[in-house]
């Protein structure tokens, strides 16, 4: 139907479950499979260590045209530098990253639960990084102090969106915020993080969430890799969202 706005669904990394296997077509690689079911897929590695830009631009090559990849920036500077200082970083980063071409759908910053919102210093590295690259920007803050009124307007002035993840540390946690033109969900596994599937009354509950005041697709990202349910959990919400 014209005008229905439906959800870019997929998992963090593209490995593939010998079980769920016949859920993808053929391919040469293994995200050249993953591909032919979903349309998007988070990069994770990059937080642990660099890749070349030939990895990116093999990356790229091997997926469709209309296939985006979100790339999570690195430790170094979420964690290890606290977003302190971090401008050689995000070159390096971002070089690496711009290999990726038109298929780079955006990036993603996740923070430690230590770091507290301290908005001189955000502000700061908002504006540092808008000064290298417009590409999109979702945030998953896990301190509570992230989570407010003034929070959402600082991240919203930078252009910055702030992911919904489950298991939500605060209940404002379980929905999207700051700026509203990228909705971004990642769930990580409830109860056990990274292990757990979910249900299909979480799932539907979900789908109902990712088809409301969408003005441009959402991406919705399964991060419950341990045991292979993200792939599972992400093809069943495709069909939820099909049928809505």
């Amino acid at each position: 139907m014209p005008g229905i706005v439906r959800p870019l669904i997929g998992c963090a990394g593209w490995s593939i479950p010998n079980r769920y296997a016949d859920l993808f077509g053929p391919g040469e690689s293994m995200l050249a499979r993953y591909a032919t079911r979903f349309p998007v897929v988070e990069i994770n590695s990059s937080f642990y260590r660099p890749h070349r830009p030939v990895t990116y631009e093999r990356w790229a090559a091997t997926v469709p045209p209309t296939f985006r990849f979100s790339v999570k920036l690195p430790r170094t500077i979420s964690h290890d530098s606290g977003l302190v200082g971090v401008g050689a970083l995000l070159d390096r980063f971002l070089d690496e990253t711009r290999a990726l071409g038109p298929k780079l759908g955006g990036l993603l910053l996740q923070l430690p639960p230590s770091l507290a919102l301290d908005a001189r210093r955000a502000a700061s590295f908002f504006r540092a990084l808008r000064r290298r690259t417009h590409a999109p920007l979702v945030c998953e803050p896990r301190h509570p102090s992230w989570f407010s009124a003034s929070a959402d307007a600082l991240l919203a002035r930078h252009d910055v969106a702030r992911a919904g993840v489950d298991p939500a540390r605060v209940p404002a946690a379980a929905h999207p915020g700051g700026a509203q033109h990228w909705r971004y969900w990642r769930w990580h596994g409830s109860p056990r993080m990274y292990y757990s599937e979910y249900d299909e009354t979480a799932l539907a509950d979900l789908a109902g969430q990712a088809g409301q005041g969408a003005a441009s697709s959402p991406w919705i990202i399964f991060d419950n890799t341990a045991h292979g349910f993200a792939v599972a959990n992400a093809a069943r919400l495709q069909e939820l969202t099909a049928d809505a």
